[in-house]
């Protein structure tokens, strides 16, 4: 799967690349891609191994977690983004460290028109956690976001004690704008979020900056 069709501002359909980057990152070589069918066992894998430190700042869902991470719980979540993506809706990434498959990142509930703007999640395996893959990964679907998808602005929404989110989006130049209360129901109950935001005019060096960040900005644990 080389290309999905994304919708620029111009209202073509010219896909995206099958690649961003190579970049170096987390002691090693960062790739970002489309979503794969051959990603599924890896992202099942690492999900239900890693359920401590992702299903804390998932949205509540009443399936038990190897529930929600079965082979056809994989094929129904990709044909959704894959669906999402043909609408001009989402863009949704691999992310491989050597070759590997360590994570994926979305870009999603994306708008045309005068907003231009969408939302962007992550998850990186915890077995390269803390090495700067997460911030690498994210510099690089923002800068696409901006620069090939036409988008004008990228939004994050991230729970208060969600430390390592934090520092990605602080480490990439993200603006704190609010906080969103009982913004979303986790673990059963509702929480508080804080938004953050990035805009095109904030990062005029496009991907390249947002690398430049990610080398320059310590501290964080991502």
């Amino acid at each position: 799967m080389a290309w999905w069709g994304d919708g620029g501002p111009t209202g073509r359909h010219p896909g995206w690349p099958a690649v961003l980057g190579p970049v170096a990152a987390g002691g090693g070589t960062l790739t970002v891609r489309p979503l794969a069918r051959r990603d599924g066992a890896e992202w099942r894998r690492q999900r239900i191994r890693d359920e401590a430190s992702i299903a804390p700042w998932d949205a509540t869902v009443a399936a038990p977690w190897t529930d929600r991470h079965t082979p056809a719980a994989w094929r129904l979540h990709r044909s959704a983004l894959v669906a999402g993506a043909r609408r001009g809706e989402v863009l949704a990434f691999a992310v491989e460290l050597d070759g590997r498959f360590a994570g994926q990142v979305t870009v999603g509930g994306i708008q045309r028109g005068a907003l231009r703007s969408g939302w962007i999640g992550y998850w990186i395996d915890s077995a390269v956690q803390g090495r700067g893959v997460a911030s690498a990964a994210v510099a690089l679907a923002v800068g696409h976001a901006f620069a090939t998808a036409g988008l004008h602005r990228v939004e994050a929404t991230i729970a208060p004690e969600n430390r390592a989110s934090l520092a990605v989006v602080t480490r990439l130049g993200f603006r704190q704008e609010g906080r969103l209360v009982r913004y979303l129901d986790v673990g059963g109950s509702w929480h508080d979020h804080l938004l953050f935001a990035v805009t095109a005019e904030e990062v005029p060096g496009g991907t390249a900056q947002l690398l430049a960040r990610c080398a320059t900005r310590s501290g964080s644990p991502e």
